[in-house]
Order: structure tokens, then sequence, then C-alpha cells
């Protein structure tokens, strides 16, 4: 009995370099760019959505090398809700743990209503209900499997996705010249109208927005890192990695279909995901004579949600595990099993996904909707937790007399990049829904839809502190050790 407890007190350690890589990879490429790049160009022209894509790329870069400096130095699944609690005040990591597990609990429901919509493409008559518990069965056993399943399936589902992207930037610079299509398109697509900028400083606004929606799940990587083998090499090699790819693939992808399709494109701005057949990639694909396009992103697509809901539901269930380890969640949750698994989180994660039925009751379109901007907002938040609790441990370092050459990996440009970043995330956040709030007249809707995440994760904040008597940790007491890892 006792050699079974010593062997399921922590969490399985099984993730390599290449599944961490592609865990932070995989969570950020998918319908952001396969659909929403394309009303991205429609909205702001090409040059607008390319400015909105470069200004969050530089944003993420700040994130992931600040959530790279304590992911190294603490690695710890429980991520932005330890980092916040031993760094800033434990109500803002009590607050920041429960707001990340909604937001990925919520992101598998929406992901399920997604993928039941896109499956319909082949399948237009068949049951709802039938291809959510399908779909649910199917990312619930690839997480009861064991963490090296999830980080072999993860690997897999971001390597279709990177493969794609990888055949259309080569096919699409075939078309540019001529080589393919029969002519040789050049710049005339950036000429045309007002581009390259269209539609004025809200419009870009917009696409801004939309831009960090696309990028969301980079941070996976941060809770990765307490079940990686070796955290202090794979974490810095994925986070340069990542940086570099996400921005050669967003930034070359929007120029490419720029440059192919005109911003006027009546289908750039059918960006649903049930309008797969318009997707900018597919328009691309069927002007190169591929005809059977629609099908094979249709299939992409579907890959790229069952890969965000796969994601969601690790990370969510490994936050909600550190959540209960350390007495912020119901005891019964921090139970591994035999194999190192948090078996109750993920059963009680698994159960918000089933949320993703209400689509076979209420249709489709609507609880996707509903869905996703009930999470929307949470991401932002987590981005904006990240940055305050870098900024944080940096100076209690310094203030206790640490040498920042000690650091396992070490963030450039502090305290420029976690203090841009917070700047950032708070535009991001207030102008969410501000086209609500113009016009004469207050779209109460519209505002409730687009901000409720606010003050649900302030009511969850503050009353923590307000019960717990909770205080901003002073610097000289941080808890700077890091948990042995057994």
């Amino acid at each position: 009995m006792g050699s079974n407890k010593t062997k399921t007190t922590q969490l399985n350690r099984g993730l390599k370099a290449r599944h961490m890589t592609m865990i932070a990879l995989g969570g950020s490429i998918g319908t952001g760019l396969f659909l929403a790049s394309g009303g991205a160009i429609a909205s702001a022209g090409p040059g607008g959505a390319l400015l909105a894509y470069a200004a969050v790329g530089i944003l993420v870069y700040f994130l992931m090398t600040s959530l790279g400096e304590l992911a190294t130095y603490m690695p710890d699944s429980g991520s932005f809700e330890t980092y916040a609690s031993r760094f800033v005040d434990p109500s803002l990591g009590f607050a920041m743990g429960w707001n990340f597990w909604y937001n990925w609990a919520i992101t598998i429901a929406a992901e399920l209503s997604a993928a039941t919509l896109i499956i319909k493409y082949w399948f237009p008559d068949s049951s709802s209900l039938l291809w959510s518990v399908l779909f649910l069965a199917l990312i619930l056993g690839l997480n009861l499997l064991s963490v090296k399943g999830y980080g072999e399936s993860e690997y897999w589902f971001a390597t279709i996705k990177v493969a794609v992207v990888i055949i259309f930037l080569a096919v699409g610079v075939l078309m540019i010249f001529g080589i393919i299509g029969g002519e040789a398109v050049g710049f005339k697509n950036f000429t045309i109208g007002d581009v390259p900028f269209h539609g004025g400083f809200f419009a870009f606004l917009g696409v801004f927005m939309a831009a960090g929606f696309s990028f969301q799940g980079t941070e996976m990587v941060g809770v990765a890192a307490g079940e990686s083998d070796n955290p202090r090499e794979h974490v810095p090699r994925a986070i340069r990695q990542v940086f570099w790819r996400i921005l050669i693939f967003y930034i070359l992808a929007i120029f490419v279909i720029s440059l192919l399709i005109p911003y006027t494109n009546p289908n750039l701005l059918k960006d649903g995901i049930e309008s797969i057949g318009v997707s900018p990639f597919t328009l691309v694909f069927e002007k190169a004579g591929l005809a059977f396009a629609a099908s094979v992103m249709n299939a992409v697509i579907l890959s790229s949600v069952l890969s965000a809901g796969n994601s969601g539901m690790y990370a969510s269930s490994r936050v909600l595990y550190s959540l209960a380890k350390r007495g912020k969640a119901p005891k019964f949750l921090a139970r591994l099993s035999r194999r190192g698994l948090p078996v109750n989180a993920l059963l009680l994660t698994t159960l918000v996904g089933m949320t993703a039925f209400l689509a076979s009751l209420f249709g489709d379109g609507l609880v996707y909707t509903w869905l996703l901007n009930a999470s929307g907002m949470c991401g932002f938040i987590t981005w904006l937790g990240i940055a305050i609790s870098h900024y944080r441990f940096r100076r209690a370092y310094i203030a206790q007399g640490r040498d920042l050459n000690d650091l396992p990996y070490k963030a450039k440009w502090f305290p420029f990049g976690p203090i841009f970043a917070f700047v950032l995330c708070i535009v991001v956040i207030l102008g969410q829904n501000l086209s609500a709030f113009t016009g004469g007249q207050i779209d109460w809707y519209g505002v409730v839809v687009s901000y409720i995440s606010v003050p649900l994760f302030l009511v969850i904040w503050l009353g923590y502190k307000w019960i717990k008597r909770t205080k901003v940790v002073p610097l000289q007491e941080c808890e700077l050790e890091p948990p042995a890892r057994k």
C-alpha cells in the first residue's frame, strides 16, 4: 500500500521536448488562422490585418518569455495559480486558477459544439448529440490514457495543422509568381480600393481583438512544464521556437491570402465555423485548381477543434488538481490514479464539457456563440496575471539578494516586457466591445455578452480576499524556493 501511495503523489512527468513545442504551437494554430483571418483582411484591409497580428505577436512574445522565466525556475502544473499566489496575493492566485479552469472547461464545450457543426458538412442530417458524445469520449480517452498519450495525440494534431500551413504557403507563393494558376498576381490586390488600410481605427481594433483570441493557447506550455521530464531545457526551447513559428505562420499566411484574394471578396467575411467552404485557405486551394480543397480543409479544421478541446481538457484538469492540492478546491479533486493522472479533476471537467450536449436541444450555432463569448475574455485575464506575476517575481528575486545569472532562463527586456504586455492586455479587455457604447444608445445585451467575465473574476478574487483576509505578499516574503520535483 505504501509503495502504491508514493507512486501516485506526483503527476507523471512524461512530456518530451517535441511534445512541449507542439502543445504550445498546436494551442495557437486553429480556427483563428483557418477561418478568422479572412474576416480580418476584409475588415481592416491587408495592411491592417498584418499590423494587428504582428502587434499581438509581439505581446505574446513578451508573455511567453515572462512565462518561460517562471516555468523553468518553478515548473508546476498549477502554473498561473501558483505564481500569482506566491508572488502577488493568494486571493489573486485563487481567482486566476478558477478563471483558467472555467475558460478551458467551457472551451471544451465550445469546441465540441464546433466539431458537430463541422461534421455536418459531410453528414447534414446526423445527430448533434451522437457526435458530441463520440468526440467527448475521444478527448477524455486520450487524457485518461497517460500524460504521454495526451502529448503524443497533441503532437500529431499539431503536425497536421503545421503541414497544411506549410503546403498552403508553398502553393500560395507559386501562385503569386504565376507558376500555378496561370497568372502572376503580384501586388495588385494591395493597390485596389483604399488598401492597404481599410475601415479606420475601430476596424483595426476589432481585428486586434480577434488576433488576441487566435493566439490564446500558447500559455499551455506553462501548465505542461509541470509534467515535462526536463523543464529547464524543454521550456525555453519550446518558447523560442513557438514564437518564430507562430509569427512566420500567421504573418506569412495572412500576407499570402492578402496577395491572392482581394479584401473586397464577399466570401472573406464568412468566417463562421459552419462556413468551411469559404475558409480563405479553401479559396486559395480552389483557385490553384485543387477541387478537393473544401473537404481537406474541413478535416483539418475538425482536427484543430478536437486538438483545442484535447488541450483544454488537459490544462484545465491540471490547474483544478493544483487548486485542490492547495486547499482552494474540494479535496477529492487532488486524487491521482496509479499512473499519476488527476482522474477526478478530469471527470469534473468532462461534466462541464457536457454542456455541449445542449447544442442538440437549442440549435448548434446559438450555443456555440454563447459558450465562446462566455470564455473569450478569460484568456486575456490569464495573460494579465502572467505579466503581473513575472514583474513581481523578478522584483522579489532581486529584493531577496539573489543573482539573476542563476536563473535557468532569463526573460529579456525586463521590466519593459511585462509592463508592455500588461498595458496591451488592459487595452484589449477594455476595448472588447466598444461599438456597444457608440451609436447613441448602449447595447446592453452586447455589453453583458462581452464583459461578463470581468465582474465574475473580480467577485471571485475580492470575495476570497475578504473571506480569507489575504494580503499582497511583501517582496521580501515571496516564497522563491521551487517545490521539490520527486
